[in-house]
């Protein structure tokens, strides 16, 4: 792809992404004119029938796709690039997994209903989990390889989820709550719960363009990496964190939403190519609007209720990806 022709694709993905997040803003079981969407946002404390929607209802949720989108689509690219592994996704560390099980321990064990008390519990499970899947990635010779920490994940992950299972069968009422955070989903979160996720995402996301270089560099094999001055352990832990941070508050206020990251990374690669920086930036992008545009879909395919986001991503997202799996410069190796 010429420079001019990348140029303008991501001029593109910003402009979708500004006015998905204004049809996000504006659509709904009630429609808002162009002039009100304006004036709600002009005024947010103005009181009126408009602002309530906006500011009390719509905006929370369309800030919360934006973010986990967004987190979800780097954690991909990251991800993807560590392992050096095309289909990998942020659930290989068992974040999904280690989230899931402690949300499901705060239900059964504290009580805990609402989504500004799961986002503590799911972020810490989260972390815990692929802390867990590293250090049994480092050890023996070789360190933290990608096919060592591929394994480890998906042990892990396999013996966490029968560990929810088997206490979601035996509390049904537990199951109850838990359902409506497991299927992903927007609403229902405050920007509350946004800023206390936020900071952890913000430097997820700075160790991630970080990491960028570096993943550049793991792109040409351990050997070659060290050979170049890259200590490749270091740099594997920089690129794990910074997927924890990422997925972890992703999954922590949204869910363990699927398909995010690796159909953000997979569409973005045609235009990055072999520049992790560029793949990562772009791929949050395309990301966050994923995730708004399933959430805006989700309010008219299911009336007078809604579909969730993570739902509809997951139903959009499975031919999606393999349609560009199926192209070949959308598998070439990270």
């Amino acid at each position: 792809m010429s420079p001019t022709r990348a140029a303008t694709t991501i001029v593109v993905c910003f402009a979708a992404l500004a006015l998905l997040t204004l049809l996000s803003l504006g659509l709904g079981a009630e429609a808002l004119t162009p002039g009100q969407l304006l004036t709600a946002l002009a005024h947010p404390f103005g009181g009126g029938q408009a602002e309530r929607i906006v500011i009390g209802l719509r905006l929370p949720r369309t800030v919360v796709a934006l973010v986990a989108g967004a987190a979800l689509g780097m954690a991909g690219a990251v991800m993807q690039g560590v392992t050096r592994n095309p289909l990998a996704d942020p659930g290989l560390l068992g974040v999904n997994a280690g989230a899931s099980l402690a949300v499901v321990t705060a239900i059964g064990a504290f009580g805990i209903a609402t989504a500004s008390g799961y986002v503590w519990f799911a972020f810490g499970g989260a972390a815990v989990a692929a802390a867990v899947v590293y250090a049994i990635g480092v050890l023996g010779p070789g360190g933290a390889t990608p096919v060592r920490l591929a394994i480890a994940g998906a042990a892990l992950t396999a013996t966490l989820t029968s560990i929810v299972t088997l206490v979601l069968l035996a509390h049904l009422d537990v199951f109850q709550q838990y359902r409506f955070w497991q299927v992903g989903s927007v609403s229902g979160r405050s920007l509350h719960d946004v800023g206390v996720i936020a900071p952890f995402a913000a430097v997820g996301a700075a160790l991630a363009l970080i990491g960028g270089r570096m993943l550049d560099v793991l792109a040409l094999g351990d050997d070659a990496a060290r050979g170049l001055g890259l200590n490749v352990p270091v740099a594997r832990a920089i690129c794990a964190v910074a997927v924890v941070l990422l997925a972890g508050s992703a999954t922590s206020i949204a869910g363990p939403v699927v398909f995010v990251g690796l159909v953000a990374t997979h569409a973005a690669r045609p235009i990055a190519r072999h520049d992790h920086r560029w793949l990562i930036g772009l791929a949050a992008v395309i990301g966050a609007a994923a995730l708004v545009a399933s959430d805006l879909i989700g309010r008219f395919v299911a009336p007078p209720g809604e579909l969730e986001a993570g739902v509809v991503i997951a139903l959009v997202g499975a031919p999606v990806m393999i349609a560009l799996v199926r192209r070949r410069r959308a598998v070439m190796s990270a």
